[in-house]
Protein backbone atom coordinates (compact mmCIF):
# COMPACT_ATOMS: atom_id res chain seq x y z
CA UNK A 1 0.00 0.00 0.00
CA UNK A 2 1.01 3.56 -0.21
CA UNK A 3 2.36 5.53 2.47
CA UNK A 4 2.78 8.89 3.39
CA UNK A 5 6.53 9.20 2.32
CA UNK A 6 6.13 6.72 -0.62
CA UNK A 7 8.49 7.32 -3.73
CA UNK A 8 7.27 4.76 -5.68
CA UNK A 9 9.74 2.27 -4.69
CA UNK A 10 8.88 -0.89 -2.74
CA UNK A 11 10.47 -1.26 0.45
CA UNK A 12 11.14 -4.68 1.99
CA UNK A 13 9.52 -6.38 4.58
CA UNK A 14 12.06 -6.53 7.30
CA UNK A 15 12.62 -3.09 6.99
CA UNK A 16 9.14 -2.24 7.32
CA UNK A 17 8.94 -4.30 10.25
CA UNK A 18 11.82 -2.36 11.78
CA UNK A 19 11.11 0.68 11.33
CA UNK A 20 7.31 0.88 11.94
CA UNK A 21 8.01 -0.96 15.23
CA UNK A 22 5.27 -0.91 17.73
CA UNK A 23 3.83 2.20 16.21
CA UNK A 24 0.85 0.56 14.21
CA UNK A 25 -0.18 -1.05 17.53
CA UNK A 26 0.13 1.68 19.64
CA UNK A 27 -0.87 4.66 17.18
CA UNK A 28 -4.51 3.07 17.78
CA UNK A 29 -4.74 5.10 20.68
CA UNK A 30 -4.07 8.65 18.96
CA UNK A 31 -7.04 8.35 16.22
CA UNK A 32 -9.77 10.38 17.89
CA UNK A 33 -7.00 13.04 18.39
CA UNK A 34 -5.20 12.50 15.23
CA UNK A 35 -8.85 13.25 13.78
CA UNK A 36 -9.40 16.50 15.50
CA UNK A 37 -6.14 17.89 14.82
CA UNK A 38 -6.64 17.00 11.19
CA UNK A 39 -10.10 18.32 11.17
CA UNK A 40 -8.17 21.65 12.77
CA UNK A 41 -5.55 21.81 10.06
CA UNK A 42 -8.70 21.12 7.48
CA UNK A 43 -10.75 23.93 8.72
CA UNK A 44 -7.61 25.96 8.92
CA UNK A 45 -6.68 25.50 5.41
CA UNK A 46 -10.59 26.45 4.11
CA UNK A 47 -10.87 29.45 6.29
CA UNK A 48 -7.12 31.36 4.40
CA UNK A 49 -8.17 29.90 0.67
CA UNK A 50 -6.04 26.83 0.33
CA UNK A 51 -8.73 24.21 0.64
CA UNK A 52 -12.89 24.63 -0.72
CA UNK A 53 -15.68 24.21 1.58
CA UNK A 54 -16.54 21.50 -0.50
CA UNK A 55 -13.52 19.41 0.46
CA UNK A 56 -13.62 20.84 4.25
CA UNK A 57 -16.96 19.40 4.64
CA UNK A 58 -15.64 15.85 3.01
CA UNK A 59 -12.66 15.96 5.04
CA UNK A 60 -14.40 16.50 8.22
CA UNK A 61 -17.44 14.04 7.72
CA UNK A 62 -15.16 11.66 6.57
CA UNK A 63 -12.73 11.34 9.46
CA UNK A 64 -15.51 11.95 12.14
CA UNK A 65 -16.69 8.17 10.32
CA UNK A 66 -13.99 6.51 10.56
CA UNK A 67 -13.11 7.93 14.25
CA UNK A 68 -16.63 6.69 15.39
CA UNK A 69 -15.72 3.30 13.27
CA UNK A 70 -12.53 2.86 15.20
CA UNK A 71 -14.00 2.97 18.20
CA UNK A 72 -16.59 0.80 17.64
CA UNK A 73 -13.78 -1.66 16.86
CA UNK A 74 -14.82 -1.91 13.07
CA UNK A 75 -10.64 -1.20 12.17
CA UNK A 76 -7.59 -0.75 13.93
CA UNK A 77 -3.96 0.45 12.32
CA UNK A 78 -2.23 -2.81 10.48
CA UNK A 79 1.45 -2.92 10.15
CA UNK A 80 1.43 -2.26 5.98
CA UNK A 81 -0.56 0.97 7.18
CA UNK A 82 2.77 2.02 9.94
CA UNK A 83 1.04 4.37 11.54
CA UNK A 84 -2.25 6.41 12.21
CA UNK A 85 -1.60 9.23 9.45
CA UNK A 86 -1.68 6.74 6.78
CA UNK A 87 -4.20 4.87 8.19
CA UNK A 88 -6.62 7.52 8.34
CA UNK A 89 -5.64 9.45 5.17
CA UNK A 90 -5.47 6.19 2.77
CA UNK A 91 -8.81 5.24 4.29
CA UNK A 92 -10.46 8.95 3.74
CA UNK A 93 -9.15 9.12 0.80
CA UNK A 94 -11.05 5.77 -0.45
CA UNK A 95 -13.54 7.83 0.60
CA UNK A 96 -13.54 10.72 -0.80
CA UNK A 97 -10.76 11.02 -3.56
CA UNK A 98 -10.76 14.24 -4.46
CA UNK A 99 -10.76 16.10 -0.46
CA UNK A 100 -8.24 12.79 0.68
CA UNK A 101 -4.97 14.14 -1.06
CA UNK A 102 -5.87 17.73 -0.27
CA UNK A 103 -5.62 17.09 3.83
CA UNK A 104 -2.24 17.18 3.98
CA UNK A 105 -1.30 20.39 2.51
CA UNK A 106 1.46 22.81 4.73
CA UNK A 107 1.93 19.94 7.37
CA UNK A 108 4.66 17.32 7.67
CA UNK A 109 4.08 13.98 9.67
CA UNK A 110 6.33 15.39 12.32
CA UNK A 111 4.07 18.42 13.09
CA UNK A 112 1.12 16.15 13.12
CA UNK A 113 2.13 13.41 15.53
CA UNK A 114 2.99 16.07 17.76
CA UNK A 115 -0.31 17.83 17.79
CA UNK A 116 -1.81 14.13 18.41
CA UNK A 117 0.71 13.19 20.77
CA UNK A 118 0.28 16.42 22.90
CA UNK A 119 -3.54 16.43 22.93
CA UNK A 120 -3.62 12.71 24.60
CA UNK A 121 -1.02 14.20 26.94
CA UNK A 122 -3.04 16.79 28.29
CA UNK A 123 -6.41 13.84 28.45
CA UNK A 124 -3.58 11.38 30.20
CA UNK A 125 -2.63 13.87 32.57
CA UNK A 126 -6.44 14.94 33.49
CA UNK A 127 -7.65 11.28 33.65
CA UNK A 128 -4.72 10.36 35.89
CA UNK A 129 -4.84 13.78 38.05
CA UNK A 130 -8.49 12.23 38.49
CA UNK A 131 -7.56 8.68 39.68
CA UNK A 132 -4.77 10.07 42.15
CA UNK A 133 -7.86 12.27 43.88
CA UNK A 134 -9.97 9.22 43.91
CA UNK A 135 -7.29 7.08 45.66
CA UNK A 136 -6.81 10.29 47.75
CA UNK A 137 -10.86 10.15 49.02
CA UNK A 138 -10.51 6.62 49.43
CA UNK A 139 -7.55 7.20 51.98
CA UNK A 140 -9.65 9.98 53.42
CA UNK A 141 -12.57 7.45 54.23
CA UNK A 142 -10.44 4.95 55.52
CA UNK A 143 -9.08 7.73 57.85
CA UNK A 144 -12.43 8.23 59.03
CA UNK A 145 -13.46 4.59 59.23
CA UNK A 146 -10.84 4.12 61.43
CA UNK A 147 -10.80 7.75 63.44
CA UNK A 148 -9.87 6.03 66.89
CA UNK A 149 -7.55 3.01 65.81
CA UNK A 150 -3.95 4.47 66.76
CA UNK A 151 -0.75 3.12 65.94
CA UNK A 152 2.68 3.34 66.30
CA UNK A 153 4.41 5.60 64.47
CA UNK A 154 8.17 4.27 62.88
CA UNK A 155 11.38 5.88 62.15
CA UNK A 156 14.00 3.58 61.01
CA UNK A 157 10.93 0.62 61.32
CA UNK A 158 11.76 0.98 65.35
CA UNK A 159 8.61 2.46 67.36
CA UNK A 160 9.37 5.90 67.61
CA UNK A 161 6.17 8.08 68.67
CA UNK A 162 2.14 7.63 68.99
CA UNK A 163 0.08 7.83 65.40
CA UNK A 164 -3.15 7.36 64.41
CA UNK A 165 -4.36 5.25 61.40
CA UNK A 166 -6.10 8.86 60.34
CA UNK A 167 -2.73 10.28 60.68
CA UNK A 168 -1.30 7.82 58.68
CA UNK A 169 -3.49 7.80 55.84
CA UNK A 170 -4.12 11.53 55.62
CA UNK A 171 -0.07 11.77 55.14
CA UNK A 172 -0.56 9.58 51.67
CA UNK A 173 -3.60 11.23 50.49
CA UNK A 174 -1.69 14.61 51.32
CA UNK A 175 0.87 13.53 49.05
CA UNK A 176 -1.37 11.86 46.49
CA UNK A 177 -2.95 15.05 45.58
CA UNK A 178 0.48 17.25 45.62
CA UNK A 179 1.04 14.20 42.96
CA UNK A 180 -2.10 14.93 41.36
CA UNK A 181 -1.24 18.66 40.75
CA UNK A 182 2.34 18.00 39.44
CA UNK A 183 0.62 15.64 37.03
CA UNK A 184 -1.78 18.46 35.50
CA UNK A 185 1.41 20.70 36.01
CA UNK A 186 3.52 18.65 33.85
CA UNK A 187 1.38 18.89 30.65
CA UNK A 188 2.80 22.69 30.31
CA UNK A 189 5.07 21.47 27.39
CA UNK A 190 2.23 19.74 25.94
CA UNK A 191 -0.19 22.43 25.85
CA UNK A 192 1.68 24.34 22.96
CA UNK A 193 0.40 24.08 19.47
CA UNK A 194 3.11 22.60 17.27
CA UNK A 195 1.18 22.44 13.71
CA UNK A 196 2.15 24.90 11.02
CA UNK A 197 6.01 23.94 12.09
CA UNK A 198 5.86 20.87 9.61
CA UNK A 199 9.15 18.52 9.43
CA UNK A 200 11.05 21.59 11.80
CA UNK A 201 11.47 24.57 9.34
CA UNK A 202 7.89 25.81 8.96
CA UNK A 203 5.81 25.81 6.07
CA UNK A 204 7.47 28.33 3.03
CA UNK A 205 5.26 30.11 0.77
CA UNK A 206 2.01 28.92 2.20
CA UNK A 207 -0.31 31.92 4.34
CA UNK A 208 -1.12 28.62 6.86
CA UNK A 209 -2.29 30.53 10.18
CA UNK A 210 -1.22 28.65 13.28
CA UNK A 211 -3.50 30.65 15.76
CA UNK A 212 -6.21 29.06 13.83
CA UNK A 213 -5.73 25.66 14.91
CA UNK A 214 -3.94 26.90 17.99
CA UNK A 215 -7.32 27.79 19.09
CA UNK A 216 -9.31 25.53 17.84
CA UNK A 217 -7.60 22.54 19.43
CA UNK A 218 -7.29 24.82 23.03
CA UNK A 219 -3.44 24.50 22.86
CA UNK A 220 -2.44 27.69 25.46
CA UNK A 221 0.14 28.88 23.04
CA UNK A 222 1.95 28.15 19.45
CA UNK A 223 5.14 26.88 19.66
CA UNK A 224 7.75 29.02 18.44
CA UNK A 225 9.79 29.89 16.53
CA UNK A 226 9.20 26.88 14.33
CA UNK A 227 12.57 25.55 14.76
CA UNK A 228 12.22 24.98 19.22
CA UNK A 229 9.32 22.09 17.79
CA UNK A 230 11.79 19.59 17.13
CA UNK A 231 13.93 20.38 19.52
CA UNK A 232 10.92 20.37 22.27
CA UNK A 233 10.51 16.18 21.37
CA UNK A 234 11.08 14.12 24.50
CA UNK A 235 10.65 16.96 27.33
CA UNK A 236 7.17 16.98 27.78
CA UNK A 237 6.64 13.32 27.78
CA UNK A 238 9.73 13.02 30.72
CA UNK A 239 8.17 15.93 32.49
CA UNK A 240 5.05 13.29 32.67
CA UNK A 241 7.08 10.46 33.36
CA UNK A 242 8.57 12.01 36.03
CA UNK A 243 5.91 12.71 37.66
CA UNK A 244 4.30 9.24 37.45
CA UNK A 245 7.23 7.73 38.91
CA UNK A 246 7.11 10.36 41.80
CA UNK A 247 3.07 9.17 42.02
CA UNK A 248 4.81 5.09 42.08
CA UNK A 249 7.25 6.43 44.65
CA UNK A 250 4.19 7.66 47.04
CA UNK A 251 2.40 4.54 45.73
CA UNK A 252 5.19 1.82 46.34
CA UNK A 253 5.64 3.31 50.35
CA UNK A 254 1.87 2.79 50.66
CA UNK A 255 2.15 -0.57 49.46
CA UNK A 256 4.90 -1.39 51.90
CA UNK A 257 3.29 -0.13 54.50
CA UNK A 258 0.31 -2.67 53.99
CA UNK A 259 2.73 -5.34 52.92
CA UNK A 260 4.21 -5.05 56.47
CA UNK A 261 1.31 -4.41 58.69
CA UNK A 262 -0.41 -7.10 57.80
CA UNK A 263 2.28 -9.70 58.33
CA UNK A 264 1.48 -12.37 60.77
CA UNK A 265 4.01 -10.71 63.38
CA UNK A 266 2.17 -7.08 63.31
CA UNK A 267 -1.63 -8.60 61.74
CA UNK A 268 -2.39 -4.34 62.21
CA UNK A 269 -4.14 -5.09 59.06
CA UNK A 270 -6.78 -7.47 57.63
CA UNK A 271 -7.14 -7.74 53.83
CA UNK A 272 -10.10 -9.27 52.13
CA UNK A 273 -9.79 -12.65 50.40
CA UNK A 274 -10.78 -10.88 47.26
CA UNK A 275 -7.29 -8.93 47.44
CA UNK A 276 -5.31 -11.55 47.94
CA UNK A 277 -3.96 -14.88 46.39
CA UNK A 278 -3.19 -18.17 47.74
CA UNK A 279 0.30 -20.05 47.99
CA UNK A 280 0.08 -23.45 46.05
CA UNK A 281 1.82 -25.63 48.03
CA UNK A 282 1.31 -24.32 51.81
CA UNK A 283 -2.53 -24.40 52.30
CA UNK A 284 -2.52 -21.83 54.64
CA UNK A 285 -1.25 -19.21 53.22
CA UNK A 286 -2.99 -15.93 51.58
CA UNK A 287 -0.51 -13.55 50.04
CA UNK A 288 -0.70 -9.94 49.42
CA UNK A 289 0.44 -10.08 45.77
CA UNK A 290 -1.61 -7.44 44.71
CA UNK A 291 0.40 -4.56 47.03
CA UNK A 292 3.60 -6.71 46.32
CA UNK A 293 3.24 -5.89 42.57
CA UNK A 294 2.46 -1.98 42.76
CA UNK A 295 5.59 -1.71 45.00
CA UNK A 296 7.52 -3.74 42.06
CA UNK A 297 6.20 -1.27 39.47
CA UNK A 298 7.53 1.49 40.79
CA UNK A 299 11.11 0.09 38.89
CA UNK A 300 9.09 -0.11 35.49
CA UNK A 301 7.99 3.83 36.14
CA UNK A 302 11.61 4.49 36.82
CA UNK A 303 12.49 2.82 33.62
CA UNK A 304 9.88 3.98 31.40
CA UNK A 305 11.41 7.78 32.61
CA UNK A 306 15.14 6.65 31.70
CA UNK A 307 14.35 5.46 28.45
CA UNK A 308 12.80 8.64 27.72
CA UNK A 309 15.50 10.36 29.14
CA UNK A 310 18.25 8.88 27.29
CA UNK A 311 16.74 8.94 23.71
CA UNK A 312 17.15 12.66 23.21
CA UNK A 313 20.71 13.90 24.34
CA UNK A 314 23.31 12.26 21.39
CA UNK A 315 20.91 13.63 18.89
CA UNK A 316 21.80 17.64 16.86
CA UNK A 317 19.10 19.62 16.15
CA UNK A 318 16.29 19.14 13.93
CA UNK A 319 14.23 15.82 13.42
CA UNK A 320 15.61 12.02 13.88
CA UNK A 321 13.58 8.98 13.77
CA UNK A 322 15.06 7.56 17.43
CA UNK A 323 12.46 10.15 18.51
CA UNK A 324 9.85 7.52 17.35
CA UNK A 325 10.97 5.09 20.39
CA UNK A 326 9.56 7.96 23.28
CA UNK A 327 6.51 6.99 22.46
CA UNK A 328 6.28 3.24 23.90
CA UNK A 329 7.48 4.16 27.59
CA UNK A 330 5.48 7.15 27.24
CA UNK A 331 2.63 4.60 27.17
CA UNK A 332 3.78 2.01 29.48
CA UNK A 333 4.09 4.36 31.65
CA UNK A 334 0.94 6.52 31.89
CA UNK A 335 -1.08 2.81 31.38
CA UNK A 336 0.60 1.49 34.47
CA UNK A 337 0.16 4.72 36.75
CA UNK A 338 -3.82 3.88 35.27
CA UNK A 339 -3.88 0.29 36.38
CA UNK A 340 -2.28 0.54 39.71
CA UNK A 341 -4.65 3.71 40.60
CA UNK A 342 -7.64 1.43 39.53
CA UNK A 343 -6.72 -1.24 41.76
CA UNK A 344 -5.72 1.02 44.59
CA UNK A 345 -8.92 2.54 44.51
CA UNK A 346 -10.61 -0.64 44.16
CA UNK A 347 -9.08 -2.41 47.23
CA UNK A 348 -8.79 0.63 49.94
CA UNK A 349 -12.39 0.79 50.68
CA UNK A 350 -12.44 -3.32 51.90
CA UNK A 351 -9.22 -2.48 54.02
CA UNK A 352 -9.40 -2.86 58.02
CA UNK A 353 -7.69 -2.26 61.13
CA UNK A 354 -7.46 -4.42 63.57
CA UNK A 355 -7.31 -2.43 66.96
CA UNK A 356 -6.79 -5.51 69.33
CA UNK A 357 -3.16 -6.30 67.48
CA UNK A 358 -1.82 -2.96 67.84
CA UNK A 359 0.38 -2.25 70.59
CA UNK A 360 1.22 1.06 71.85
CA UNK A 361 4.12 0.50 74.10
CA UNK A 362 4.84 3.00 76.66
CA UNK A 363 8.13 4.21 75.16
CA UNK A 364 6.01 5.83 72.14
CA UNK A 365 5.49 8.13 74.51
CA UNK A 366 9.05 8.97 75.98
CA UNK A 367 8.80 12.69 73.90
CA UNK A 368 5.92 13.58 74.83
CA UNK A 369 6.79 13.07 79.01
CA UNK A 370 10.02 15.37 78.45
CA UNK A 371 7.68 17.58 76.74
CA UNK A 372 5.65 17.70 79.69
CA UNK A 373 8.56 17.98 82.11
CA UNK A 374 9.35 21.10 79.94
CA UNK A 375 5.82 22.81 80.22
CA UNK A 376 5.03 21.79 84.29
CA UNK A 377 8.36 21.56 85.30
CA UNK A 378 10.28 24.67 83.64
CA UNK A 379 13.02 22.08 82.55
CA UNK A 380 15.35 22.93 79.46
CA UNK A 381 14.60 20.74 77.10
CA UNK A 382 17.86 18.69 76.85
CA UNK A 383 17.93 18.08 80.94
CA UNK A 384 14.26 16.10 80.23
CA UNK A 385 15.40 14.46 77.26
CA UNK A 386 18.39 13.08 78.95
CA UNK A 387 16.26 12.19 82.29
CA UNK A 388 13.35 10.60 80.54
CA UNK A 389 16.00 8.82 78.18
CA UNK A 390 17.75 7.44 81.38
CA UNK A 391 14.50 6.24 82.69
CA UNK A 392 13.08 4.38 79.19
CA UNK A 393 16.98 2.45 79.45
CA UNK A 394 16.06 1.83 83.18
CA UNK A 395 19.11 3.63 84.01
CA UNK A 396 17.29 6.10 86.52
Amino acid sequence: MSRLWDKGEPLERRVLEFTAGEDHALDNRLVPYDVRASIAHANMLADVGLLSDQHRRQIEDGLQALAQEHAAGEWTISLDEEDVHTALESRLTERAPEAGPRLHLGRSRNDQVLAALRLYMKDACRALHDGVTSVAEALDDLGHREADTPLPGYTHLQPAMPSTVALWSGGFAAELRDDAEGLLASSRRADRNPLGSAAGYGVPALPIDRDHTCQALGFASVHSPVTAVQLSRGKAEAQIAFEIHLLMTDLGRLAADLILFCTREFSFVALPASMTTGSSIMPQKRNPDVFELIRGRTATSLACLTEILAVGPKLTSGYHRDLQLIKAPLFRAIDLAGDVLSVLEESLPSIRFVPDNIRMETSLYATEDAYRMVLEEDMPFREAYRKVGRRYSGKD
